[in-house]
């Protein structure tokens, strides 16, 4: 079987001695070659010329923000010519480990290669369904999660941060929402959510969607505002019509729980198990995907993409 091992070298939670183990683990079940990533957007083009070479299976080493590049190099075509799509091995590196987790993985790099490792000799895979956002011609796949509003403009704060020098932390990302909370504006929401056989609703602050729960981690505390999303259903959705504390404060008390009942509220919107809905806002608002910040945007169509990749695990 050949695989190819792309490898984030400043993924957060892994050093130079631990990816060597990592790669004589992985060298000693396949025929591996090892990439490095040296730039945003060089492991969706590494995946992408997996795929075009024919490479059976394609590993990642590193956070859910290179996990997303890799998913999408795999889904991408290189030049548009259409081969079979390797199947995907995840790894976790980074500080949340979304994805990661989501499929049952162990949240530490060689516990988790361990359980590819088993998942390679009992010929395991798993088919995932993945969630895809366009907007004005572009077009990009996400494995867990997407947003617009303000927990985008959260991840944006934090991006800068971590631009600066700073690391992600659960702790980091906590104090930032709080402090964003503050200075937030209140009083008129941008967006209106609409899609095929779904009434509008209008007059949204922010919307969470969602391709599997839980939707991201606070440390080892999973957080689930769509407890009922699955890698096996449609996308599912959050929005809030209201942010201020009467309304945030239970929501977030429950989304923090363990529990699988949908949070309640009258100035929620849920959606569950959607093929396609779009977001248009009066006026630009932050968009992220997969943490990702991908700037400020106006229209997002969400799609389901079932059974979209092969997953050892």
């Amino acid at each position: 079987m050949r695989a190819m091992l792309l490898v984030n070298p400043k993924a957060t939670t892994t050093n130079a001695r631990t990816r060597d183990v990592l790669i004589r683990a992985l060298g000693a079940a396949v025929d591996l070659s090892v990439e490095e990533t040296a730039y945003r957007g060089h492991a969706a083009m590494l995946a992408a010329t997996a795929r075009a070479k024919g490479f059976d299976v394609v590993a990642v080493l590193g956070g859910d923000g290179t996990i997303n590049e890799t998913v999408n190099g795999l889904l991408n075509p290189v030049d548009g010519v259409d081969t079979e799509r390797p199947a995907l091995i995840v790894i976790p590196g980074g500080s949340a480990n979304v994805f990661a987790r989501a499929l049952g993985l162990p949240n530490d790099p060689v516990e988790a290669t361990g359980a590819v490792l088993e998942a390679l000799r009992d010929g395991r895979r798993r088919g995932v369904g993945l969630g895809q956002a366009l907007w004005e011609g572009e077009s990009r796949y996400f494995t867990f999660c997407s947003g617009m509003g303000y927990d985008a403009e959260v991840v944006r704060a934090v991006e800068s941060l971590r631009g600066a020098g700073r690391k992600a932390t659960p702790g980091r990302y906590v104090n930032t929402a709080l402090r964003h909370y503050l200075a937030t504006d209140k009083r008129h929401p941008a967006m209106t959510l609409t899609g095929p056989g779904i009434p509008a609703a209008e007059g949204l602050f922010m919307a969470i969607i969602s391709n599997t729960s839980p939707w991201t981690y606070v440390g080892a505390r999973p957080v689930r505002p769509t407890p009922w999303a699955s890698f096996e259903t449609g996308l599912d959705v959050l929005g809030l019509r209201r942010i201020g504390l009467t309304t945030l404060t239970p929501v977030i008390r429950h989304i923090l729980t363990e529990s699988d009942r949908l949070p309640g509220g009258r100035h929620l919107v849920q959606l569950h198990d959607e093929a396609e809905f779009t977001l248009t806002a009066a006026r630009p608002v932050a968009f992220q995907l997969d943490g990702d910040y991908l700037g400020e945007r106006e229209s997002v169509t969400f799609r389901s993409i079932p059974n979209a990749l092969q997953v050892l695990v």
